[in-house]
């Protein structure tokens, strides 16, 4: 709900003529990014939904709002409404097929417990993901203190000891800045564009795409929040296009590289549950032997709103070039420095990673037990058991 756009008073007065979205109603996404997604309308908030939304309002009397909710994200439905087009090329589903979707429909007492035990899960991944913002934060707070304010340089230009910080690493800042014609710098840093400090900066390739096997390739839905998600990637053919040299590896920075609204958004690769390439749709950016790649990591997603602002084309069409983003200025500190650094943060990139594959890992949990219950494979009071199991 953060990045939601707004709209007037009279806007949402002439939008809900025919109904008000409440407490209850799902919201299910038909086309674009989060195509065949639903979502619970929630307490207390006005909601008015865009061309690309559907309003749904369950029948309290024969189904759960939120049990229908977890039927909706299922991967059985989603499986089913995978690859509907009406004729563009964009995935897209009319009315009647959403009207048409089958719905499970056991007892309302047991589609409530069912609902709670998914949410138990669901909750846990809420707290995981929470955890990770907080180890995000303290990490560009750091980044912000050390190359951005220079709060080090200047304690030390005032005689002061710099806070927080041990004499050791203290003695790796200078005590006063130089002129340059990009402004004030640390003593002895110097700036280069981001293309001469990069072992690696190049878009991926387009995908010979195969429903099982082959290679997870990662694309532009797999990045938000600066974060990657790998549910959402698909499988490259290898033997209908060599991948040599393509393969991520830990600390590779993506970046989408075409279309609107998720032109510029940045993650960083911190775990790789198996083998991954990204498509021709995403930049990778990886370290050279000037930078550490947790640096680059948190340059790169402070320089996000920067490098949203720098895709060209048409509307529809707005694409970021790799020698646009090689020519960004960056700071380069010394090696000693960058190791400081690298000491408080590469810990807290480890444990974001672990939250993140715990993350994944309840996820699937999540979306196994729904069919298994409501097909008898697994009883309710298994389910809880093991999803006590899995939150404890």
């Amino acid at each position: 709900m953060n990045d939601a756009a707004h709209v007037s008073a009279d806007t949402y007065a002439e939008r809900i003529k025919r109904v008000e979205p409440r407490f209850g109603d799902l919201v299910y996404s038909r086309e674009g990014t989060y195509f065949g997604i639903a979502a619970e309308v929630p307490k207390g908030i006005k909601v008015c939904l865009g061309q690309r939304m559907v309003l749904i309002r369950p029948d309290s009397s024969r189904i759960d709002h939120a049990f229908l909710r977890y039927w909706l994200n299922s991967p059985q439905v989603f499986g089913h409404i995978h690859g509907f087009r009406d004729g563009t090329v964009a995935e897209r589903l009319n009315l009647p097929v959403i009207r048409g979707l089958a719905v499970a429909c056991p007892s309302l007492p047991e589609q409530r417990e069912v609902a709670k035990t998914l949410s138990a899960l669901d909750d846990r991944i809420t707290l995981l993901r929470e955890t990770n913002a907080t180890l995000e934060a303290i990490a560009q707070a750091l980044f912000k203190s050390w190359f951005v304010d220079f709060d080090p340089v200047r304690a030390k230009m005032e005689g002061r000891t710099p806070e927080g910080m041990d004499e050791a690493t203290a003695a790796q800042f200078p005590d006063g800045f130089d002129e340059s014609a990009l402004g004030s710098l640390p003593r002895g840093w110097t700036r280069s564009s981001l293309a001469e400090v990069c072992a690696y900066l190049n878009r991926g390739l387009s995908p010979k795409y195969l429903e099982e096997g082959g290679v997870l390739v990662l694309n532009q839905k797999c990045i938000r929040d600066f974060s990657v998600d790998y549910t959402k990637g698909r499988r490259h053919d290898t033997s209908q296009r060599k991948i040599d040299g393509r393969e991520l590896v830990i600390g590779d920075v993506l970046v989408n590289s075409t279309g609107v609204g998720t032109l510029g958004r940045v993650a960083q690769v911190l775990e790789l549950p198996e083998p991954a390439i990204v498509d021709s749709h995403v930049t990778v950016v990886r370290a050279g032997n000037r930078l550490s790649w947790p640096y680059l990591g948190q340059w790169l997603a402070r320089a996000q709103p920067e490098i949203e602002a720098m895709g060209e084309g048409s509307t529809g069409q707005t694409e970021l070039s790799r020698t646009k983003l090689g020519v960004m200025s960056i700071l380069v500190p010394p090696r000693d420095v960058l190791a400081a650094f690298d000491a408080v943060v590469e810990p807290l990139k480890a444990r974001v990673a672990l939250n993140e594959n715990s993350a994944r890992n309840l996820a699937a949990l999540r979306d196994t037990l729904l069919p298994r219950l409501i097909s008898g494979q697994l009883r309710l009071p298994e389910a809880i058991e093991t999803v006590e199991a899995a939150t404890a």
